[in-house]
């Protein structure tokens, strides 16, 4: 969807946010994730009030969903300067010292409005994001074509494993009646290299909970902006990989839209409900709507709003609950999701 972005100065290419070294946060392997949060839609040049009461939840793991920064460039000094200025941030830098931080992009982060395989500079840019998510040089992200990771925390047992897929890097162009997207049933999203790898982390995963993030919502179908609808064939693959492969303990985060809400549908053979949860935006939100989804459950969310997993590994059956939640401590949006 269009959002609001202005040319930062580059100046902020030195800022020493981006040139620190980040102190070693990994998840040792033995320790189970009982917190996660997430976020997306950060614009770097707005005022970003919702870092204090996210490092005050001491989540275990952040996630990026995307629209980390507002770049829209093809110019990768302009991008790096913005990615130092959100990363100077000194609260974010307090949880990135704290906290294991991994994330993938959107459009904006990846360099252009609702752009996919179409953006002639995705190569430099996706260095640029991983630079900016603290990627090692040796790590295999580095040679991969494309932003999607997989990361596995925990002992056996309280095995999370976190998806991120990336839906621009392969992704065909959108198609259009004026401003409106209109559905592409030959169009794809993750490209061929990505089906197969996703295939691969879900069959046979040794996970308990699969906590699988994209950029745009993978649900709702009825809104006019950019989701997976716009792909149904695409769209349909994934709920139908998911029914074959059978991940214990799935469910999907999503950013992007501006506001949060909770959408759900059964998939045939998965055995649970399958929930989205869209949790957006961390800086600005779109004016308080309404929309049709007739996947969702309970209300759009039109406040700052960040996400809040919080995993009980005692609960029988095994319970993750989703909060919505935004400044001075407030939740907006609770669901619980047992499997």
């Amino acid at each position: 969807m269009r959002k609001l972005f202005a040319l930062m100065p580059l100046v902020y290419l030195v800022v020493s946010g981006c040139q620190t070294s980040r102190p070693n946060t990994a998840v040792p392997p033995n320790k189970a994730l009982t917190t996660i949060a997430f976020g997306s839609c950060s614009d770097q040049k707005r005022p970003q009030p919702l870092w204090d009461d996210i490092v005050a939840q001491k989540p275990d793991l952040w996630i990026w969903l995307g629209d980390n920064i507002y770049g829209d460039s093809e110019n990768m000094d302009t991008l790096r300067a913005k990615y130092a200025r959100q990363k100077s941030n000194p609260v974010y830098q307090q949880l990135r010292h704290s906290t294991p931080v991994i994330g993938v992009w959107d459009d904006h982060d990846y360099g252009v409005n609702d752009g996919g395989k179409e953006y002639p500079m995705r190569v430099a840019s996706q260095q640029v994001m991983l630079d900016f998510l603290d990627v090692p040089a040796e790590s295999p992200l580095r040679t991969r074509q494309g932003g999607y990771s997989a990361h596995s925390y925990g002992p056996k047992g309280q095995r999370v494993k976190v998806i991120l897929l990336d839906g621009r890097y392969f992704r065909d162009p959108l198609k259009k009646d004026g401003k409106a997207n209109v559905p592409d049933p030959t169009g794809d999203v993750l490209g061929e290299a990505q089906w197969q790898w996703l295939e691969k982390e879900l069959t046979n995963s040794d996970a308990d909970l699969h906590v699988i993030g994209s950029g745009i919502q993978v649900l709702p179908e009825e809104h006019i902006y950019e989701k997976w609808a716009n792909f149904p064939t695409a769209r349909q693959r994934l709920l139908d990989l998911l029914g074959k492969t059978k991940p214990k303990g799935a469910f999907l985060l999503s950013g992007d839209r501006h506001m949060a809400e909770v959408s759900k549908v059964a998939v045939p053979g998965l055995g649970y409900p399958l929930f989205d949860i869209t949790s957006s935006g961390l800086t600005h939100v779109s004016p308080p709507h309404e929309e049709p989804n007739r996947h969702r459950v309970g209300n759009i969310v039109s406040k700052l709003n960040y996400g809040l997993i919080t995993i009980d590994w005692a609960a029988k059956p095994l319970t993750a609950t989703v909060r919505i939640n935004g400044d001075d401590k407030a939740t907006y949006l609770t669901q619980a999701i047992t499997f």
